[in-house]
């Protein structure tokens, strides 16, 4: 039997739920309170940004899932880890998913048009960094140790942070 962590993961999956929340609110809120967005030209410019954005943030997803399944953990965010990834897209930041997460819901709002879309990528990243991963690191911490200690202090959160 292994030993637990006294403190678990989350006992929520968080993350998605917060990422689709922020992405129903901004629907709604598109729907009674549409905000202005660029025409023209500069509306192409974005739509394209978006889909670079999307698929920079599938494969992103894609490199973390795959990187999961060759450690042979969890890749459930309320789920305890059963081993410590520091390799893939985790040499770039602890977080990967939640970055193309909150990048995903970012290249929603490009392509559809939606300001609202855009303004909710903010407030998801902030709650899925209060709500998630400084638990989540707790978790890491207590469970890995001094590995968990060298890893976080040379890899960022997210990206730059």
């Amino acid at each position: 039997m292994t030993e637990r962590p006294k403190t678990a993961p989350n006992t929520l999956p968080w993350p998605p739920m917060i990422y689709l929340g922020a992405a129903a609110l901004a629907i709604g809120l598109n729907a009674l309170a549409p905000l202005p967005w660029p025409q023209g030209a500069v509306a192409a410019v974005f739509f394209m940004m978006g889909l670079f954005a999307a698929a920079l943030a599938f494969a992103l997803d894609l490199a973390a899932a795959l990187a999961f399944r060759k450690h042979k953990t969890s890749i459930l965010p309320h789920r305890a880890a059963s081993n410590l990834i520091t390799t893939g897209p985790f040499r770039y930041s602890r977080n990967p998913i939640y970055v193309a997460n909150t990048l995903l819901l970012l290249a929603a709002g490009l392509i559809f048009g939606s300001a609202w879309l855009v303004i909710m990528t903010l407030p998801a990243a902030v709650a899925t960094h209060y709500l998630a991963v400084r638990r989540e690191e707790i978790h890491l911490a207590e469970k890995f140790g001094a590995d968990w200690t060298f890893y976080a202090a040379r890899t960022p959160r997210w990206l730059l942070w």
